[in-house]
């Protein structure tokens, strides 16, 4: 069984970690670089870096923020925000990420996924799939989850794999930021569909809720971001706690 992975998640807007809940209502927390660097040394596995007003502001990711980031961690991070086109892609991961993250673009352009996919290989292309409950299911949201899209998220997965993704970053905007644990059906729903990696984001609140996640899911990979930012769980005593529920943690 492949090890499950520990990933912290970093928000950045206007040079600066935030976070907020179920994707509003933002709050400051902290200087990127700083907590990026304090997770390496707490034995993070892997660093998510999301530039989320990129998309809606029409920009491309802060790629000297990517580059000052890759001096300073000796992890793998994903990076994604505003990616549209493979010259985005080229730029980001030139500049030290170990893979990009697309959502927005990819939903637009799906071709986008086959075509980073083809140019650096589909373990560089994480697809991130943001997903709010509504009426009839669950459904795909972008621009930082202010847009329906009317997409079904369980079809949405199996195409970005058929296309080429080499990863999921599935975040539930129901669960994101309310600290009540993970989207577990929504999770098994996803990880029934497709055979790639997914990585399970929004609604950690404490470590039972890393416990459940790997034990009744096939996620690969929790990302969690303010219980990390704010102190909440320390990683170190997380890691051990799942190694002590016998739990294969890198």
């Amino acid at each position: 069984m492949l090890k499950k992975r520990i990933i912290p998640c970093l928000d950045v807007k206007n040079g600066r970690t935030v976070k907020g809940v179920n994707f509003v209502s933002l709050r400051d927390a902290g200087d990127p670089v700083q907590l990026a660097k304090q997770y390496v040394q707490q034995g993070a596995d892997e660093l998510v870096f999301l530039d989320i007003s990129a998309t809606q502001e029409e920009r491309a990711t802060l790629i000297p923020l990517v580059k000052h980031i890759a001096k300073e961690v000796s992890i793998p991070f994903t990076v994604g925000g505003g990616i549209s086109s493979v010259e985005q892609a080229r730029k980001i991961i030139l500049a030290g990420a170990e893979k990009v993250a697309i959502n927005s673009a990819a939903v637009k352009h799906p071709s986008l996924i086959s075509e980073i996919s083809s140019e650096f290989g589909s373990q560089s292309v994480v697809v991130a799939i943001d997903v709010k409950q509504t009426e009839l299911q669950w459904e795909v949201f972008i621009a930082g989850g202010t847009v329906s899209t009317g997409l079904n998220a369980i079809q949405w997965a199996k195409e970005t794999e058929q296309l080429g993704a080499g990863e999921i970053l599935l975040t539930s905007m129901d669960h994101d930021g309310t600290k009540n644990g993970f989207a577990i059906d929504l999770l098994n729903a996803i990880t029934n569909a497709v055979s790639i990696p997914v990585i399970a984001s929004g609604g950690a609140g404490h470590q039972n809720h890393f416990l459940q996640v790997f034990s009744t899911t096939d996620a690969s990979a929790a990302l969690a971001a303010s219980v990390f930012h704010f102190g909440e769980i320390q990683l170190p005593e997380l890691k051990q706690f799942l190694k002590e529920q016998n739990l294969p943690i890198r």
